[in-house]
Parts: structure tokens; C-alpha cells; sequence
């Protein structure tokens, strides 16, 4: 079992049961109905649109010929990499928030949000609309910016 559940780790348990379903050959409702389940139930875990209960892994291990636990386990392990990209996703701003073009001259899918932030800020302040400033707030925090602002003005002044 170790094997299956290091193979699958992290990926949604219904899209495993999909692959073994096609792989035996077997129908989706007529097995949500030998189960005791709606079809639609079944339907929406091999979409990856609902989890997999302790309850049902019992029935699916018992029917698919798999260790007792081993869908639930399965389970777990996706929510824990969903939790796991949630974090990830934090160490980076809302993207969907800041215009690519401000970063024209740059990669924008390699910027490093985290030690290349005063760059990022000058930037935004200066040529990002209003939601794009306050997305910079909320990330770097209303400190981090006024500093990199206030720097950047007193460079600017030291030019003249």
C-alpha cells in the first residue's frame, strides 16, 4: 500500500478511482448504486469536486481490491498539498491584482517578490493604479512601503 499512497500523494483520490475505474472497466453509476451512493456523488469525486468520506473509502477499498484506509488516506494526503500550495501562495502577492505590463521589462513569472521588494514597490508607486498600491500594503505591509518610498525619494533628491 505504501507504494500506491507514495505514487498518488497529494493527487485528488477521485481521480485515481477514474483511472481504476476505466482500468477495470466499470461504470460509475451502476457502482454508486452497488455502494448504496447517489451517482452524482461518485461523479463529483472522480471530478475532483468533492472528497472522499471514511464511510465511503471503506466501501471503495472493499469493491477496488485496496487496503482498508487506503482511499481515506489518500484523502488526507490531498488536503494536506492543498494546504501546503495555500501557504505557497501566500509568499507571493495577489497576482491577479497587479498588471503584467508594470513589469515590462522583466520576466514576471521569475520576479522574486520576497528579496527583490524594493524594486517591486518603486515600481508599483510609480506606475500602479490605486488597487495595485493597496495589494502592496496588504503583502509587504504599510511600514515596508513608506520606507522604500521615503528611500526612494531621498535618492531622488540626492541627484539633483
Amino acid at each position: 500500500m505504501e507504494k500506491l499512497i507514495n505514487k498518488f500523494k497529494g493527487i485528488h483520490p477521485g481521480l485515481i478511482l477514474e483511472r481504476e475505474l476505466k482500468k477495470r472497466r466499470l461504470k460509475k453509476g451502476p457502482l454508486a448504486l452497488s455502494l448504496n451512493e447517489y451517482p452524482q456523488t461518485l461523479n463529483d469525486i472522480t471530478k475532483g469536486k468533492r472528497g472522499v468520506t471514511a464511510s465511503l473509502s471503506i466501501k471503495l477499498d472493499q469493491i477496488l481490491g485496496l487496503e482498508e484506509g487506503t482511499m481515506l488516506i489518500l484523502q488526507a494526503y490531498y488536503e494536506i498539498q492543498k494546504e501546503k500550495d495555500k501557504r505557497n501562495a501566500a509568499d507571493k502577492p495577489d497576482l491577479s491584482i497587479l498588471r503584467k505590463i508594470l513589469f515590462w521589462d522583466t520576466d514576471f513569472d521569475k520576479i522574486n517578490w520576497k528579496s527583490q521588494y524594493k524594486s517591486v514597490i518603486q515600481r508599483v508607486l510609480e506606475r500602479g493604479n490605486s488597487d495595485e498600491k493597496n495589494e502592496l500594503i496588504r503583502y509587504y505591509g504599510q511600514d515596508l512601503v513608506n520606507k522604500v518610498a521615503i528611500n526612494s525619494i531621498d535618492q531622488t533628491n540626492g541627484d539633483i
